[in-house]
């Protein structure tokens, strides 16, 4: 029988006192912004906020044509700088979640993570069908929604705090596509750049990346800081390991962003990028730029997607929760 997942245990985990641990838990002041996450994240990897009881499974499930819509969708973006409607990835998602609440005659509501205050002291929540969130929302704000028990839909995001249907890119095939793909070319010196802790996104095309490797007998030497959440000061991280470190001949890049950022690092530090430096990407969201390859994403129909699950939800809260992996165009150029 599987042990119950106590304050005492979570303290144990964490290093923290059990005084924190139920000041963190309950949301109460005597402990930090950061301390709190920090243990609202060991809490859910414990598995101390998963459901006692099973849920009940219908006998028959009801299909979102079936159905005459009529309310509001919350479509919460987290309070993150270059997460919003003007992204050229989350962008397109938001488009693809609007276009399909439109066609379904289901009002739109969007919202930013409040910074401080319950995000539903702004709203009244028996008026909201159900929330999707789109990007990495935290975990005190994740716990209102469950504490409510409003239906939710998280596009791109994963927290063990928090189970609920989600909808992602299939990062982590797509990443070995591009990585065999590279891998027959006969390049054997390889760093990812991207921080594994920023996005479960970043985290699976990393898992992809390292398996190719694996599979093909190839010794992984990633420097830590470019992958970890020092990168996160990418001038100054990616300038100090390049000068100490050399160049490989495959940068990996969890996305087309940090790639760009990469190749305006070299020049702004005046290091020539040699013909045989190999940069890939992914995202598709800087076509214009010639990386070895990249992975086209169908952002609209993220967002279309997740709208689907949410009404699926709503008419079938009893089944169980699902992940749903879109696949993805890989593009590889010579």
């Amino acid at each position: 029988m599987r042990r119950k997942v106590t304050i005492q245990s979570i303290a144990d985990f964490t290093g923290l006192s059990k005084f924190a641990v139920s000041r963190g838990l309950s949301g109460k002041s005597g402990v930090s912004p950061q301390t709190r996450d920090l243990i609202l994240r060991a809490a859910g990897q414990l598995g101390y906020f998963k459901d006692t009881q099973a849920a009940s499974v219908p006998t028959e499930l009801i299909d979102i044509e079936a159905h005459k819509w009529s309310g509001t969708i919350l479509v919460l973006f987290p309070n993150v700088r270059y997460q919003n409607t003007d992204s050229l990835y989350w962008g397109p998602i938001f488009n693809g979640i609007s276009i399909r609440l439109n066609q379904k005659g289901i009002n739109i509501l969007t919202l930013t993570e409040p910074a401080n205050d319950s995000m539903f002291s702004l709203l009244n929540p028996e008026a909201i069908m159900g929330i999707i969130t789109v990007g990495s929302i935290s975990t005190p704000v994740l716990l209102d929604i469950k504490r409510l028990g409003i239906p939710a839909v998280m596009v791109d995001h994963f927290d063990p705090s928090f189970h609920c249907d989600s909808i992602f890119t299939d990062n982590l095939s797509s990443m070995r596509e591009i990585m065999n793909a590279v891998i027959t070319k006969g390049y054997k010196s390889y760093q990812f750049l991207g921080n594994i802790r920023d996005a479960q996104s970043f985290y699976e095309r990393y898992l992809g990346f390292r398996s190719a490797l694996e599979d093909h007998d190839i010794e992984l030497k990633q420097i830590p800081s470019l992958m970890g959440p020092e990168i996160d000061n990418f001038h100054d991280t990616f300038k100090a390991a390049v000068l100490e470190h050399g160049l490989p001949e495959v940068f990996v890049c969890a996305n087309d962003i940090i790639a760009f950022f990469a190749m305006e690092t070299l020049k702004h530090i005046g290091m020539a990028i040699p013909d045989n430096l190999v940069f890939t990407g992914f995202d598709n969201t800087h076509p214009q730029i010639p990386f070895a390859a990249t992975v086209n994403v169908d952002k609209e129909l993220l967002g279309k997607r997740a709208v689907d699950q949410m009404l699926w939800r709503i008419l079938n809260p009893g089944t169980s929760y699902e992940k749903t992996l879109i696949q993805a165009e890989v593009i590889i150029r010579n």
